[in-house]
């Protein structure tokens, strides 16, 4: 007997409704938090920098092509590789969380509404260490992160706030050196010099076993990837887009603890079918619908926690370049999903309870 049929009804997530889910966008209206003044590095494809969603507050400032060999490239506004450096969309989708914002409708004769990043006004920085097929080595994201530890040293003072790695591997447990490979070790060195570091948990909490009468799904403990198992860093996993109490951490999010016993993912936020800038959106494009594309998976939780940092150091400068401090604060105010910690971490950030307990 059938009681029920659900209706096969598409369902996504807009950064319209991520940001309140975070209680991002109510802080940036009641605290005028929009991650004005601050820099985040982007280490993924690259940026779309021209897409309109970035040009209100002319989010991208520059990018580099480090997956070449020799130095890294750099690209200012006025290159002709600047605005066409992302050949994939990952990183356009990603850049397009943390920050960007512009008003418009949905589809043909609907109302406007205002698409936003978490940080809508943040400097973005697009460091391209994944090739156009989503593929990239250690050797790529260590040329980018020398590159950004520079710049900052050059400057006498943190111009990139913080860095964004929506990218990872699984580790590998034959070289004992679990959050201790060269990658974090490099990362390790940005964090002691100020910059926020967050990584991606990684998409590897659902597995298909091989049990006696075939293929069973199973979630996976111990999934959290490299670097994210790295202790001076923000790992974040996924949790559903609009009903996180009810629904939880989506299946793919990678599970804690680390190889070597410790607490990840630190946190989780939203990564179901996000709507974000999509890099092939055409120039005249006038609805959402031409210029923002769904994407899923931990990739897109981590630039919202990027995206709320930004916008807490915007309004509460005081904590920039105290990495630590800023990561106990993002934590002490998540909200528990009631979630084993192991894969929830703290829970779910909430933006507006860090500006309010500053």
């Amino acid at each position: 007997k059938i009681n029920k049929i659900w209706r096969n009804a598409s369902k996504h997530a807009l950064i319209n409704q991520s940001t309140h889910t975070v209680q991002a966008r109510p802080a940036n209206l009641a605290y005028g938090a929009a991650g004005q003044h601050i820099g985040w590095a982007v280490l993924d494809t690259g940026i779309r920098a021209d897409h309109p969603h970035f040009l209100k507050h002319r989010n991208v400032v520059r990018q580099w092509d480090c997956t070449m060999s020799g130095a890294v490239a750099v690209l200012e506004p006025d290159d002709a590789r600047f605005s066409s450096l992302d050949g994939n969309g990952h990183g356009t989708h990603v850049a397009g969380i943390i920050a960007g914002e512009m008003t418009v409708a949905a589809d043909v004769g609907q109302p406007e509404e205002i698409y936003a990043g978490m940080a809508p006004a943040a400097r973005l920085y697009g460091f391209k260490v994944l090739k156009d097929n989503g593929q990239g080595q250690d050797a790529f994201i260590i040329k980018a992160l020398d590159a950004i530890a520079d710049l900052n040293d050059r400057a006498g003072e943190l111009i990139i706030h913080g860095v964004n790695l929506s990218l990872g591997s699984a580790f590998d447990p034959s070289v004992y050196g679990c959050g201790h490979t060269p990658l974090c070790k490099e990362l390790r060195r940005l964090w002691a010099q100020g910059v926020l570091v967050c990584v991606a948990a990684g998409n590897e909490g659902y597995a298909m076993l091989e049990a006696d009468a075939g293929p069973v799904g199973s979630n996976m403990d111990l999934s959290i990837g490299d670097p994210a198992n790295l202790e001076e860093a923000i790992a974040v996993g996924s949790v559903h887009k609009t009903s996180p109490h009810s629904f939880g951490i989506s299946y793919f999010s990678s599970r804690g603890p680390t190889a070597d016993g410790r607490g990840k993912p630190d946190l989780v936020a939203p990564g179901e079918q996000v709507l974000s800038a999509w890099h092939l959106a055409p120039q005249d494009g006038s609805t959402a619908k031409d210029l923002y594309i769904e994407m899923s998976g931990t990739s897109m939780a981590t630039p919202h926690v990027s995206g709320i940092l930004a916008a807490f150091l915007s309004m509460r400068r005081e904590f920039i370049g105290y990495p630590n401090k800023t990561k106990q604060i993002l934590l002490a105010n998540c909200t528990d999903l009631e979630r084993d910690p192991y894969i929830q971490g703290k829970g779910l950030p909430n933006l507006l309870k860090m500006l309010t307990n500053t």
